[in-house]
């Protein structure tokens, strides 16, 4: 199934869920963000929402600096 992050195609299995792709792309989750279709996620939540087609995700890094 086809999927957009961040503005980009990417094919994902079905029945794969936010953190699967959190996981899949080697992000932290610690210092992730996750929107989908325009609502924010909670951490708590990524387990639950399975991605489905066409879903829009848009993924941020948190990085402190200084």
């Amino acid at each position: 199934m086809k999927i957009f992050v961040n503005g980009e195609g990417h094919e994902c299995e079905s029945g794969s869920t936010v953190e699967d792709l959190v996981r899949r792309h080697g992000l932290s989750p610690e210092a992730t963000l996750v929107e989908r279709n325009g609502t924010a996620l909670r951490r708590r939540d990524w387990t639950d929402r399975e991605l489905r087609e066409n879903d829009r995700i848009e993924v941020l890094q948190v990085a402190a600096g200084g």
